[in-house]
């Protein structure tokens, strides 16, 4: 690991730390500052992770960061102002958009050097948003969690290439291995989710909060089409939280009813034990509408050796190679995730365990946590000796 200077201290921003990839990658930093013998603190709302930041030694400075209003935003800016000053911050990592405005003023103030994530391939249909978009950039040194997501920031924003490096988001291999799940575990999801024992059906695991553009929607569909087509029989578990996006949840409850497909789809809420959700599924599907930034859904399961169907836009062009480790299917397309589904649950267990060994090794050489955490306190390190120059 990467040496750091005596008394270091990072403040990472990041507007909430309930569940999905920054709040993850954000604890992950935190616990590999901690180790290398640093300080971590996160400014954040807080959120159901809060106490899984104070076990790996982070440090929570609560703050209404995942505010939009302006208002508050200056608050948060004085705020953050006084904390950088009063901890002795060396160096400030921002995480999201809305706070970063607030962020860079107080970074500036304290003349503290600034990175930032790229962790999403943001929309950007007016001048004006782009704009606000390009807060990400204005850092000293932006990191973009994909190769993806690098070339999106280069074609989008006028910033010297050298200052975007590309590092994507890690696994911890140390939780996400088979030979650590139990088969008790796996039963005990499997009987939660309504499988029984004697199941025949293959079954695709979808992890991801409850959202359009995940695609929940559209493997109803193709589940639907594919049984019309004389498909193997399927089942389809939906794993996460809806987020508050009550509406959404009750039409996809709607749709699987009228799909006749009320015993073929489960939406079964958050799933704290993944590693062993991914092994309670024969296949994992990253159907997402938009491209991903990166998808862990799409790497976790590879490490956990299943193949997984992904749409074939955004970082899954990279995570997952097609015919190897999963397959890379049209973007919503319920034609083609039909025939993709079918194909899946036509394949042989051997094809199935075969597909699996090769993505595991893959993944484990490509996305540990490990790597991730060395190449971004590598960074930190770089940024720090550029400021000394």
């Amino acid at each position: 690991m990467t040496q750091l200077p005596p008394d270091f201290t990072l403040l990472q921003i990041t507007p909430a730390l309930d569940t999905g990839g920054v709040e993850q990658t954000t604890l992950d930093i935190a616990q590999a500052v901690v180790r290398a013998g640093g300080r971590a603190l996160v400014a954040s709302r807080g959120g159901r992770q809060a106490q899984e930041l104070a076990r790996r030694g982070g440090e929570l400075a609560t703050l209404p960061m995942d505010s939009k209003n302006p208002w508050v935003m200056q608050r948060n800016a004085l705020a953050l102002k006084r904390l950088i000053e009063r901890e002795k911050v060396t160096l400030v990592h921002i995480r999201s958009r809305a706070p970063a405005f607030a962020a860079l003023w107080a970074a500036r103030q304290t003349h503290t050097p600034v990175v930032s994530t790229y962790h999403g391939v943001y929309n950007a249909r007016s001048a004006l948003k782009r704009w606000y978009n390009g807060v990400m950039v204005r850092g000293d040194l932006t990191i973009a969690n994909s190769n993806f997501t690098r070339r999106h920031i280069l074609s989008t924003h006028k910033v010297d290439p050298d200052q975007v490096v590309a590092i994507a988001r890690g696994v911890d291999l140390s939780r996400f291995d088979p030979d650590l799940v139990t088969e008790e575990r796996v039963e005990a999801l499997r009987a939660q989710w309504g499988l029984t024992p004697d199941e025949t059906r293959t079954t695709f695991l979808l992890a991801g909060r409850l959202t359009r553009w995940k695609g929940q929607a559209l493997i109803v569909d193709a589940l639907g089409a594919a049984a019309m087509g004389g498909a193997p029989p399927m089942t389809a578990i939906f794993a996460g939280d809806d987020q508050g996006r009550a509406d959404y949840a009750a039409s996809l409850r709607a749709r699987i009813d009228l799909s006749g497909l009320g015993d073929a789809v489960r939406i079964v809420g958050h799933c704290a034990d993944m590693p062993a959700a991914y092994l309670a599924a024969d296949f994992a599907l990253a159907p997402s509408l938009d491209p991903e930034a990166f998808g862990r859904t799409a790497v976790e399961p590879q490490i956990m050796g299943r193949p997984v169907l992904a749409a074939n836009h955004g970082a899954a062009t990279e995570t997952v190679a097609p015919g190897e480790t999963g397959w890379l299917v049209a973007p919503g397309s319920v034609a083609a995730w039909a025939v993709a589904m079918t194909e899946a649950a036509l394949t042989t267990p051997q094809m199935r365990a075969d597909m699996g060994r090769v993505g595991m090794a893959r993944a484990r050489d490509l996305y540990s946590l490990d790597g991730m955490c060395r190449a971004t306190l590598d960074v930190y390190a770089r940024v720090l000796a550029e400021q000394d120059r």
